[in-house]
């Protein structure tokens, strides 16, 4: 894939490294046990072969791990499930939340430190960076400028996740980029309770939440999804998960979907990233 990445963007403030510390700013820090359980799902069903693959202790970075580190811990135990000797480091930029989470640290394979989008490790590069909820209180015309220099941190064969979840971790939309640029966007819900998937336009990531309007085609998909699955309605008497899946075929008539039935169980769907590029 080209690149996708806008150097025009790079003098913004976000992207900038400044004498003072780490480059970016503090977050809200909300965070709760298993708040990120379908984004790291979906990781280790993605990088998982490369991770087995790889001739050195991979490194997995959770950055803007938020005011407890419970989205590290978990982020560790996941992917050590899959290559026992991968390393995490968490990464946040408010002194105090690193200090609070030193207790839950488990050396060498969690780590915490200070940090931002720089992200310091001990030299090397991450297979994994996951920045979820971090970018939602930027402007959008930081991200294309953070993205590259986080990417710019990634392994030849690394992703990194960027989006947006709520509070519990029933509803995400996230962007998965290599080191040329964004690939994938997933959209992932608990199908239980889920009335439309237009519902997920509340969390689209930064670069795509003000594109939700007529005439962009996030907009288009959307509606798109709500039409398939007001269509599938009759799939609803075998449970939220068929209906979820008949959607999906539907909607792969009309959009390029890169998954199959498989994970549309799992409650996602996933698009390449050119085809709802704003």
């Amino acid at each position: 894939m080209a690149a996708s990445f806008d150097p025009g963007t790079l003098g913004h403030p976000a992207a900038r490294r400044t004498p003072k510390g780490p480059v970016g700013a503090v977050t809200r820090g909300t965070t709760n046990t298993n708040r990120l359980r379908r984004m790291d799902r979906w990781i280790v069903h993605t990088l998982g072969p490369r991770l087995r693959a790889a001739t050195q202790p991979p490194v997995a970075v959770d950055l803007g791990y938020g005011a407890a580190p419970w989205t590290a811990v978990e982020l560790s135990r996941r992917l050590r499930a899959v290559r026992p000797d991968l390393r995490t480091v968490g990464i946040e930029i408010e002194p105090s939340r690193v200090t609070a989470a030193l207790p839950y640290a488990e050396p060498p394979a969690l780590t915490f430190r200070r940090g931002g989008f720089e992200v310091p490790l001990d030299g090397g590069s991450a297979q994994l960076i996951r920045a979820a909820n971090v970018l939602r209180q930027y402007d959008e015309e930081a991200v294309t400028a953070v993205w590259e220099r986080l990417c710019g941190r990634l392994t030849p064969d690394g992703l990194l996740i960027e989006g947006t979840c709520d509070e519990i971790g029933r509803r995400h939309v996230w962007v998965a980029l290599g080191p040329e640029g964004p690939r994938t966007v997933t959209f992932a819900a608990r199908l239980a309770g889920l009335e439309q998937p237009s519902d997920l336009a509340e969390r689209l990531p930064k670069a795509l939440i003000h594109h939700n309007v007529p005439g962009r085609p996030v907009h288009a998909f959307l509606t798109d999804f709500d039409r398939a699955w007001a269509a599938a309605a009759p799939y609803g008497a075998f449970g939220a998960r068929q209906r979820w899946v008949a959607t999906c075929t539907a909607l792969a008539e009309r959009w390029p979907l890169v998954d199959a039935r498989g994970r549309w169980r799992q409650g996602e769907v996933t698009l390449p990233w050119s085809a709802l590029r704003p």
